[in-house]
């Protein structure tokens, strides 16, 4: 240490000083490299929300405190809205802000730690998707009655895909089971959930009819409340609520709800028993026809014992003594009104015979020819005195024609003009009848009889 302090000293060349911006810059980046990804707990202190949508706050623990920053591309993956006083754990990458030259974290993941903590975050999610209606009972879409294929989003390896397959396999013969494999816990489990339904939505939309996934059944088993975290992300929670598969929310907590079990269409307090629903409609259908089938067979011995004893009733009856005197006389009956019926289509027949050759003897062609001429001088006599009449009117209408032609003719203005009077008009066209109406050097139009000329006023006189 000495030795080089004191070869500095005797150092020919000045070495050049670190500006600040430079320095900060180098602790940045060996900060970024040696701390790029570090787990911590603390508490939340001076929580700020920007307008800009990032999130600072500073991690406090009793005896030091940290800055963190959290921007927007990462606090939108966080699943709850932090607060003061909160106990959380982070994950991120130290860093320096270099106009202030202080270090602080850049968050990249934020959860909420101890029991109390999650029931905040919990209750704060539940109380968004509420006010936004995500949870009412007419947007849940009914289970079908007989699912013929049921995709299960679950861990391979847990012991609710187990406790379903074992379920379906003893209760139903006719439903097969997809396995959509995914992770049920961890800070990455809930968007690989809702990634899975996505892709079972997804192939839907490509696969046959008889290849479609007809329910979803999407759970685990029990666990603590940080184990089931996965299942109360908001963003899982829309995209059940958006699936067109129904989904049943199966996590294995009786007593406790995740927000899954809010927003599916049917909730199942365990894995197993929301294999039971799925099975139920088989096992109905199955005890449905065993029952209709004996009371089937029971109707049936009912029906022969009631006509054993109606039959043995009817042989014992009097009836069928009686019943062949009966036909006999039946049979006497119909003879009798079988000769009435000939005896009076016979009589019919003869009158209607009569009515014809009396009609016949009416229509012969000598006295159909004898009314036809007759008729036809009628017709020539009356067609004569039409055309009299037609004539005798149209002399009558030109007559009065000519005389009313005449009388027009003399009272026409035009006859006046030819006994040598003329119609005199000013220049608006209206006909003079005073010389006061009429000016010197006007202008004024004369008709004769044949023509009209233009004059103009040289002198007038009263």
């Amino acid at each position: 240490m000495k030795s080089s302090l004191l070869q500095s000293l005797f150092d020919e060349r000045e070495r050049r000083p670190l500006s600040v911006s430079e320095l900060n810059e180098q602790v940045k980046i060996s900060l970024e490299r040696g701390f790029s990804s570090v787990w911590i707990e603390g508490e939340i202190v001076n929580f700020v929300a920007a307008h800009s949508g990032h999130w600072y706050f500073t991690l406090h623990d009793g005896n030091s405190q940290l800055k963190a920053a959290c921007y927007i591309r990462n606090n939108m993956r966080i699943k709850f809205q932090p607060f003061d006083g909160i106990q959380v754990r982070v994950r991120g990458k130290l860093s320096v802000y270099q106009p202030k030259g202080e270090y602080q974290i850049l968050v990249e993941s934020l959860e909420p730690v101890g029991e109390g903590a999650l029931k905040v975050a919990f209750e704060q999610i539940k109380l968004k998707l509420a006010k936004e209606r995500l949870f009412d009972e007419e947007l849940k879409r009914p289970l079908p009655f007989f699912p013929k294929r049921v995709g299960v989003v679950t861990s391979p390896n847990g012991a609710a895909f187990h406790d379903i397959l074992n379920v379906l396999s003893r209760r139903t013969r006719s439903v097969s089971i997809v396995l959509i494999p995914t992770r049920v816990q961890g800070e990455t489990a809930g968007e690989e959930i809702r990634q899975a339904i996505l892709n079972a939505n997804e192939f839907n939309k490509i696969a046959n009819e008889t290849e479609k996934i007809d329910v979803l059944i999407v759970g685990r088993g029990g666990g603590s409340s940080e184990d089931l975290w996965a299942f109360n992300e908001e963003h899982l929670a829309r995209t059940i609520r958006a699936s067109e598969i129904p989904i049943i929310s199966a996590v294995g907590h009786e007593i406790d709800f995740t927000i899954a079990d809010f927003v599916a269409d049917r909730r199942a307090p365990t894995p197993s028993a929301a294999a039971e629903i799925v099975a139920q409609s088989e096992d109905q259908i199955e005890a449905f026809v065993v029952q209709r089938t004996q009371d089937l067979f029971q109707l049936i011995d009912y029906k022969i014992l009631q006509s054993r004893n109606d039959l043995q009733e009817l042989a014992l009856s009097p009836v069928f003594v009686e019943f062949p005197q009966t036909i006999k006389d039946w049979r006497y009956e119909t003879e009798d009104l079988e000769l009435q019926m000939k005896t009076a289509f016979a009589d019919k027949l003869k009158t209607s015979t009569k009515k014809l050759e009396k009609i016949s003897s009416q229509l012969s062609p000598v006295k159909l020819a004898s009314k036809v001429a007759e008729n036809q001088k009628r017709l020539a006599l009356l067609k004569q005195r039409s055309e009299a009449a037609v004539r005798k009117l149209i002399d009558g209408k030109d007559e009065r024609l000519k005389i009313d032609m005449a009388s027009l003719d003399a009272l026409s203005p035009l006859s006046v003009l030819k006994r040598g009077f003329a119609l005199a008009e000013n220049e608006k066209g209206e006909i003079l009848r005073d010389v006061k109406a009429v000016k010197t050097d006007e202008t004024v139009k004369i008709r004769l009889a044949k023509g009209k000329f233009t004059a103009q006023v040289i002198k007038t006189e009263n």
